[in-house]
């Protein structure tokens, strides 16, 4: 038997044997005991083989554990690496340091900040086990693909949690698999090309929302002399004309071609009827049938002989109505049998009705028109209605309106069109008007001394401030009050002064502004002198910076009516932290809303998208309604002042929704392209 010498000294000996008496050894079980280095019968019988055995396997063994564990800790030190260095880069971002905003515009560096701060964000929730290492790779591929619209989809990224940034980004990637579409407006109005009414206001902004949300987006307009050629971006005419029919015979147009708001603008100019749009008004002429109707016909010989093949027509108002049995009678074998027609009515109230016979004029047959299932005129059955026409013959009818419902437009706003609108219902839908929401948000309006979101509302106080010093306040009020009016015309005069007078006795500061119209009137005049105070400002003349400040710096906003489609006070007011209560109530009663009880639907939650719509109301009708319908100003101002936590809630939570364009009146109009595409 061999003898094994292992010189060490006697400390280095205990040391060795120092630990746990037992040591699991991967594929052994030995027990080591202290006193097994004594002498025995079984420890003397073993050969020397077995102990270099025992001894070769314990050293791979240490090895092997040696090398599990540092492996471990450097891979836990790189992830502590990792997510140190993320977290930094992140506060860095959320300190602002990457920011650079140019007027008007969004910046390079803005882009890549925005971009960069998003995957940054990404990879935090999968540090944080938010998301797992599949979906957050899905989700980069999808931001990376559509890089250039970060700025436009995600806003105040530094200000949102991980939840809800991570809501933000399901959704975004959600929409991305949508198939995109092919959308071209036929209308008489675009914002800020040629602008009369809320028409013009909703083409741009609901263009522009669905552009930004992938879809290819255009819109054709006649060439008015009167537009503002400066707001289209690279005009020029194009070298080829095309003809057109009218009136029995075949007319060239001339066609030019530019970019407005981002969108492609087509503006067709009749060289034969000149005159049609050559003139200082939009509407109002004797002929209006006529030059529409000419347009309409040029507008679809034109989509035909450029080979455009929309997926939708959006059609709006009575102006380009008679596009639906255009469509169907004429064109839709003319390479458009992929093309799908949506008619967005703005105005029941404008129908334009016309003997049978000037049908022919485009082509159609007045004949086969002339019916009650058709054209014919509900009530004058001797005459053809072209809104009518617009109903029967679109696949889909939007009628605009943030405040009413199905049921009462149908029943009570109709204009005669009630039996049409009736049997049609089924293929109606409501859609509220929206505002730019990259204009509109108090959280990055530059207009204002102090940005401030539902989140943070420090900076409305200083811009309460700010309004005061600008009207030259003096002092403090228990609130302020804003009234923000259209024209002299939506005044109601006799319940504003007793409203005004009682507020004023309660200390509050009052101010009145006209929106483009400057209150210089005799009723405002006289109302200026019954009402002299103070604490009262009339501004003589409309300012936009000073707009922004009083919606921010206001507590309440006094309106006309909820229903405002032209500039949607009520809904900017909410969004701004200010409370908007109308005019029109009266006794504690909301005029527009009698017999119809919102206050329940608005708690019911988690219904789907198309059973709202076959109630006839909107989430934001609802809202509206619930939280401001039955308010007076004198319960507004005892709440502000007997419970403030209430109203700080009130006001924070109307911050936090969405009605911008970009949101319900959106989702709505794409429901219905999606819907009818599939048809």
């Amino acid at each position: 038997m061999q003898t094994f010498v292992f010189m060490r000294k006697d400390d280095d000996a205990a040391n060795l044997f120092a630990g746990p008496s037992q040591i699991k050894l991967e594929g052994h079980n030995v027990d080591i005991l202290e006193e097994s280095f004594a002498p025995s019968e079984r420890r003397l019988e073993m050969s020397d083989t077995d102990i270099w055995k025992l001894f070769n396997d314990a050293q791979r063994n240490i090895v092997y554990l040696n090398k599990q564990r540092l492996a471990a800790v450097e891979e836990l030190k790189k992830l502590q690496r990792e997510k140190e260095l993320l977290l930094g880069r992140i506060e860095q971002l959320e300190a602002g340091k990457q920011m650079n905003v140019v007027e008007g515009t969004v910046t390079k560096p803005m882009l890549l900040s925005s971009f960069s701060e998003l995957l940054l964000r990404i990879d935090s929730m999968v540090l944080l086990g938010m998301i797992g290492t599949s979906e957050a790779s899905d989700i980069r591929k999808k931001v990376m693909d559509r890089k250039d619209n970060i700025p436009d989809v995600f806003h105040d990224i530094q200000q949102k949690t991980d939840m809800e940034l991570l809501s933000e980004l399901r959704q975004f990637s959600e929409k991305t698999m949508r198939k995109a579409l092919h959308i071209v407006h036929i209308c008489s109005e675009m914002e800020p090309v040629v602008s009369f009414g809320s028409l013009a206001s909703c083409v741009t902004g609901l263009s522009c929302a669905l552009q930004r949300d992938g879809n290819l987006v255009e819109v054709i307009l006649p060439k008015y002399a009167n537009m503002d050629l400066d707001a289209i971006q690279g005009l020029r005419k194009a070298e080829a004309e095309f003809d057109s029919y009218f009136s029995g015979r075949w007319h060239k147009n001339r066609v030019w071609i530019g970019v407005a708001g981002g969108l492609g603008l087509t503006l067709i100019e009749p060289v034969y009827h000149s005159s049609f749009f050559n003139r200082d008004r939009i509407y109002g002429y004797s002929d209006d049938f006529e030059r529409f109707t000419y347009f309409s016909r040029a507008s679809m010989d034109y989509l035909v002989k450029s080979g455009k093949q929309p997926d939708i027509l959006h059609i709006h108002n009575w102006e380009t109505a008679i596009i639906g049995p255009l469509f169907w009678d004429i064109f839709v074998h003319q390479g458009l049998g992929g093309t799908r027609v949506l008619f967005t009515c703005h105005d029941l109230s404008s129908q334009c009705l016309e003997q049978p016979d000037k049908l022919g004029l485009c082509g159609l047959d007045p004949h086969r028109l002339h019916r009650p299932d058709r054209l014919q005129d509900n009530n004058k059955t001797h005459l053809v209605n072209i809104l009518k026409g617009g109903i029967v013959y679109s696949n889909k009818v939007v009628m605009m309106s943030s405040v009413l419902s199905k049921e009462r437009i149908i029943h009570s706003l109709s204009h005669g069109l009630e039996p049409t609108l009736a049997i049609h219902k089924e293929k109606l839908l409501i859609a509220p008007y929206g505002f730019d929401g990259t204009k509109w948000d108090p959280s990055r309006d530059k207009l204002l001394p102090a940005n401030y979101s539902a989140d943070d509302i420090g900076g409305k106080a200083v811009c309460k401030v700010a309004l005061r010093q600008r009207l030259g306040f003096s002092g403090c009020s228990s609130a302020i009050v804003g009234c923000i009016f259209s024209g002299v015309i939506d005044i109601d005069v006799d319940n504003l002064k007793p409203a005004i007078q009682h507020a004023l006795r309660k200390g509050v500061q009052c101010i009145f502004m006209g929106l483009k119209t400057p209150v210089r009137s005799t009723t405002m005049q006289a109302l200026q002198e019954e009402l002299k105070d103070v604490n009262m400002r009339f501004v003589n003349k409309y300012d936009e910076a000073l707009l922004h400040l009083i919606l921010a710096g206001s507590d309440i906003i006094l309106c006309s009516s909820f229903d405002d489609p032209l500039f949607q006070i009520p809904l900017k007011a909410i969004k701004y932290g200010s409370s908007p209560i109308s005019l029109d109530i009266r006794n504690g009663g909301f005029r527009q809303f009698e017999g119809h009880d919102f206050r329940s639907i608005s708690r019911k939650e988690g219904f789907r998208q198309s059973e709202r719509h076959d109630f006839g109301s909107l989430m934001s009708t609802q809202y509206i309604i619930s939280t401001f319908g039955k308010m007076s100003l004198y319960q507004a101002l005892d709440e502000i002042n007997n419970d403030p936590s209430r109203w700080t809630w009130r006001m924070k939570d109307g911050m936090s929704k969405d009605f911008s364009w970009d949101a319900e009146c959106l989702d709505i109009h794409w429901a219905a392209y999606t819907f009818i595409k599939n048809l």
